[in-house]
């Protein structure tokens, strides 16, 4: 009996061991990988979703983790400041670029930092006004407002439903596109989000490039619907996907987009799910994504202020790396 008893303590020890192993193994592969976040948006507070998700990454894959923000002249977090972004020259080394801007307005040497990024070949994960990232004024970086996000991402800014009382109820159904299983959406199940949903394909309107659509969207009120123009924009349509993006040099890169991204999605497991997972993608790592998708407990409570413009976020918050 004692011999019995030593021998399922030394196994129940060496399960301990070769868990902790895998575990170490796994956090291996991303120690190596450099994630920078782009936030230059004024209205869905991605300078506080972000760091939610960078956290999570931090915790479960051991990457090295980086912000770029929009800034006012103290290092402050402006999210109002449209011709700014702060550190974008970390992209220089970045494995892979998360970016949520809208409507910006970059001095063309901090502008090249995406661009140049975009053009080596690495991965990409855009969100939501991603598809309107930039609006110039001058022609010869005019392409960078519609075309640019169309040619990356599939689709540039066109319409959208409607917000009605932003932040009180869900205003998208989101579900799954197929029942195909696809690695990238493991853990992903159907939720109800506060995003209003986007336009990006139907009628005059077609996604661009080899989409591989993953999740739709309905929208649960439409002032499209109200308006009977649903023949032009329908009450369903994409809201994540991936693609290809062939760079100027011919180099083929991952691209994944979500329209989804209002502060408030981010309180469901699933959007978080989707976006850690869509980041194993992006490092060729859908092997390593669980059945149950990558574990997204917030490391921190989130929160998250309302969607909104004007003086809505959060004064006075720097964030250092």
């Amino acid at each position: 009996m004692i011999n019995n008893t030593r021998w399922l303590a030394l196994f129940i020890i060496v399960l301990g061991i070769l868990f902790l192993a895998s575990s170490c193994s796994r956090k291996l592969d991303f120690r190596s990988k450099h994630i920078v976040f782009v936030s230059g948006e004024e209205e869905y507070r991605s300078e506080e979703s972000f760091p939610i998700i960078a956290k999570i990454l931090e915790r479960e894959t051991g990457a090295k983790v980086s912000f770029c923000f929009s800034v006012d002249s103290a290092g402050y977090i402006d999210p109002n400041n449209t011709k700014h972004i702060a550190g974008l020259e970390k992209l220089k080394d970045a494995d892979l670029m998360v970016m949520f801007a809208r409507f910006r307005a970059l001095p063309q040497n901090e502008l090249k930092h995406i661009t140049d990024y975009v053009e080596s070949g690495k991965p990409v994960i855009g969100l939501r006004t991603s598809t309107h990232a930039f609006l110039y004024q001058e022609d010869g970086l005019k392409h960078m407002n519609n075309e640019w996000p169309t040619k990356v991402f599939g689709q540039q800014w066109i319409t959208h439903h409607g917000h009605f009382d932003d932040g009180n109820k869900p205003l998208t159904k989101v579900y799954l596109n197929s029942i195909k299983k696809q690695t990238i959406l493991n853990g992903v199940k159907s939720f109800d989000a506060f995003s209003w949903l986007y336009h990006v394909d139907g009628g005059e309107w077609k996604l661009q490039g080899d989409c591989n659509i993953l999740l739709q969207g309905k929208s649960l009120k439409s002032n499209h619907e109200m308006e009977g123009n649903l023949e032009k924009f329908p009450l369903t349509n994409p809201v994540a996907w991936t693609k290809t993006y062939t760079t100027k040099s011919g180099k083929s890169s991952k691209v994944f987009f979500t329209t989804l991204g209002h502060p408030y999605d981010f309180k469901d497991a699933s959007m978080r799910k989707l976006l850690l997972n869509s980041i194993f993608w992006a490092f060729d790592a859908e092997n390593k994504i669980p059945e149950n998708g990558v574990k997204s407990d917030p490391v921190d409570i989130y929160e998250p202020s309302n969607s909104g413009f004007g003086q809505k976020y959060k004064k006075g918050v720097k964030l250092e790396r």
